[in-house]
């Protein structure tokens, strides 16, 4: 039997195995998304300094969601977090999903921050 420990430690492998290759630099910073069960996270890094330049989640009070563990919600942190970068001045970003797969709440994330105008 697969428990939750498990799943999240194969997550894990899998996302460092992702990071080998998928690295933000300052003129394409990485966008990277976690999620858990009644929430979304989305992170613009820059990994040369190793610092987050924007970031946004269904915690924000800017975001009026109330219940953060659906695809409505993470459609609304992708186009938060894409509004907030291009205003940044950041147009174009590497994806990095976070060893999760790419459907469902990651995929609508990704989705609207495509819409709103970020390229990857």
């Amino acid at each position: 039997m697969i428990t939750k420990l498990d799943k999240n430690v194969v997550r894990k492998k899998r996302h460092q195995h992702v990071r080998r290759r998928v690295a933000g630099t300052a003129e394409r910073p990485r966008l990277n998304v976690f999620r858990s069960a009644k929430h979304i996270y989305a992170q613009i890094i820059d990994d040369e300094q190793g610092k987050t330049l924007v970031s946004a989640s269904t915690l924000d009070k800017a975001a009026g969601i109330e219940y953060g563990g659906n695809i409505e919600a993470a459609k609304k942190v992708g186009a938060l977090v894409a509004e907030r970068a291009l205003e940044k001045g950041i147009k174009k970003v590497v994806f990095d999903r976070g060893g999760y797969l790419y459907h469902g709440r990651v995929k609508a994330l990704a989705d609207a921050a495509r819409e709103k105008g970020l390229e990857f």
